[in-house]
């Protein structure tokens, strides 16, 4: 038992550093989840961001949670939720209208074994959604209704808010779903707005990111590369393009948008097999160069740009780390730019 459990973090070891790319140390990493970290999300505090808030999602069948953690890495207890079905994704956005006075910012995340969605107001994390809205009712193959990838979008113009979901198995067209949330006299609901993406069929899609600004969603065919949409409905469900076909040894993960004035920017996503990070423009999706985060086997990451006190004076990364953890990076250690 000593023995195997010995080769088996050399191993680790090997793998992490055996991508011959320099390794960039964490800031720090968080505290150990009880069963298996997955995705993380930065909710950043405006009125005091020193006090933002990483929500990663721990996965279990019956005791799965999304953890709150400090910008030191601590797990806060009283803004975790625990008791969850298998939490695969997670996300945040800002500004979502309760009424036409009254508005919060909403943490939202995928309950797998539950077939649905959840939505909590953030930074008092009460529960908005009534135990849950269900996704991908129209499928009649239960193995096609386990939710997986979630990602919101804040129209600029509207305000509006909705999520795209992904999932664990889909067809080759309509792979993801995106649902309106929307507030009215009689709660929060979660309304259809269309199915889109096309599917390689090899592997999965897990991994969303949405470019408010610019208004494009990105998702990881896992197999192939990265797939490139209109995030508004209106603007059509044709595919604007497919990149990054030949960078990634195996498993197209996590993607983060670092946005930057002027639609200036990066993408960065999980090369999970390489335990090694991609970084694309954010403009025409150009390469620009690989780096070693010394995580290991990567799902989901989530950055922002924002100043975050003293440890982050320019931001912060947050990648998932294969030992139940996650990785904090001050962003300057990227050298992004």
């Amino acid at each position: 038992m000593k023995k195997t459990l010995l080769l088996g973090v050399i191993s680790a070891v090997v793998f992490s550093c055996g991508n011959g790319l320099p390794e960039v140390a964490p800031t720090l990493k968080t505290e150990k989840l009880p069963h298996d970290s997955d995705d993380p999300a930065i909710w950043i505090n405006s009125k005091n961001p020193e006090k933002s808030i990483i929500f990663g999602t721990d996965k279990d069948e019956t005791n799965g949670g999304v953890y709150a953690f400090d910008l030191d890495g601590k797990i806060i207890k009283e803004k975790s939720i625990t008791g969850v079905s298998y939490p695969n994704n997670v996300d945040v956005e800002y500004g979502f209208k309760l009424t036409d006075s009254t508005e919060t910012d909403i943490m939202v995340f995928t309950e797998r074994e539950k077939n649905q969605i959840r939505v909590f107001s953030v930074p008092d994390m009460k529960p908005l959604d009534n135990g849950g809205f269900k996704v991908f009712e129209d499928e009649t193959d239960v193995l096609l209704k386990r939710p997986m990838g979630i990602a919101l979008y804040r129209n600029p113009e509207t305000a509006e808010i909705s999520a795209f979901v992904s999932r664990k198995e889909g067809p080759k067209e309509g792979y993801l779903y995106q649902y309106a949330l929307v507030s009215d006299s009689l709660g929060v609901h979660s309304k259809l707005l269309r199915k889109m993406g096309t599917f390689s069929g090899q592997k999965e899609i897990e991994a969303i990111a949405v470019d408010d600004e610019m208004g494009y969603v990105y998702f990881s065919d896992e197999g192939i590369g990265i797939r490139k949409y209109y995030a508004d409905p209106k603007k059509g469900s044709e595919e604007i393009s497919l990149f990054a076909t030949e960078d990634f040894k195996d498993d197209i993960e996590g993607i983060a948008i670092a946005t930057y004035a002027n639609g200036e920017g990066f993408i960065i996503v999980s090369d999970q097999q390489n335990h090694s990070f991609n970084i694309y423009k954010r403009g025409d999706n150009s390469f620009v160069k690989a780096i070693n985060l010394a995580t290991i086997e990567t799902d989901g990451c989530d950055v922002v740009t924002t100043p975050l006190g003293k440890k982050y004076p320019n931001g912060l990364f947050v990648s998932m780390n294969d030992e139940k953890d996650f990785f904090y990076h001050a962003l300057d250690s990227l050298k992004l730019k």
